[in-house]
């Protein structure tokens, strides 16, 4: 069983080297400016970002480290109805795209709307958008790593379903609504496309915005899933 794990393993970081390749060599493929990356590091208190006001901050504070702070960077984040509070959804604060993303020389496109972000029609559905293993990278150009690598980072927080709108039960998915290090649990996805929840690291193509809820807020509670409270961003305009 170890030596067919491995086995499996090492196919999927071979085929996932080739997606690379083929994406970076793939001349008919769009390219434009950075409009989508991976944060390369969290604020550092786990899910507590300063509500959707202190992720957005920390998106345009990465993006004008590497020239980009021209554009108005988002979290693609959603918050849930409290209070007096309407909930916030995710697709509703990233503006319409196309998203490229930080590929050096010109980004490669992830995404050319919100439809094709989603899934929102069959068609879209079954072909379904560029984010994965080889384009989802940081705002440096950077690889984020995924589940075969030594260090496994592909969960990254959302907060939302697969349609990218806010979840309407009663439980926690947005670490109250990204103010909280110690209550509730955030719902997050695979950048890698890979895996199940904790403990069920299958190949697959899991969703990569939402899989499954973290451990816990904590900045330590995210390890165990495999992820370090990262989350995506997206120019808005």
């Amino acid at each position: 069983m170890d030596k067919l794990r491995c086995f499996t393993g090492t196919v999927v970081v071979c085929l996932l080297i080739c997606s690379v390749v083929l994406t970076q060599n793939d001349g008919s493929a769009p390219k434009g400016p950075m409009t989508f990356f991976i944060t390369s590091v969290s604020p550092g208190d786990g899910g507590n970002l300063g509500g959707l006001q202190g992720a957005d901050a920390h998106c345009q504070k990465l993006a004008a480290a590497v020239g980009a702070g021209d554009r108005m960077w988002h979290a693609y984040l959603s918050t849930q109805a409290k209070g007096s509070q309407p909930a916030v959804n995710a697709r509703d604060r990233i503006g319409k795209g196309p998203w490229y993303n930080s590929r050096k020389g010109g980004g490669i496109i992830v995404a050319r709307d919100l439809a094709d972000l989603h899934g929102d029609t069959l068609e879209a559905a079954r072909v379904g958008n560029n984010i994965n293993m080889a384009t989802a990278l940081n705002e440096k150009g950077e690889r984020v790593t995924g589940v075969f690598d030594s260090l496994n980072l592909h969960d990254i927080m959302t907060g939302s379903r697969p349609d990218g709108r806010a979840f309407s039960d009663a439980s926690d998915h947005t670490c109250q609504n990204w103010t909280s290090d110690n209550t509730g649990r955030a719902e997050v996805g695979h950048h890698d496309r890979t895996g199940g929840g904790p403990g069920r690291h299958t190949v697959g193509n899991s969703s990569w915005n939402s899989s499954h809820p973290s451990v816990g807020c904590s900045q330590a509670s995210f390890a165990p899933g495999g992820g370090a409270a990262l989350f995506y961003c997206f120019a808005v305009d």
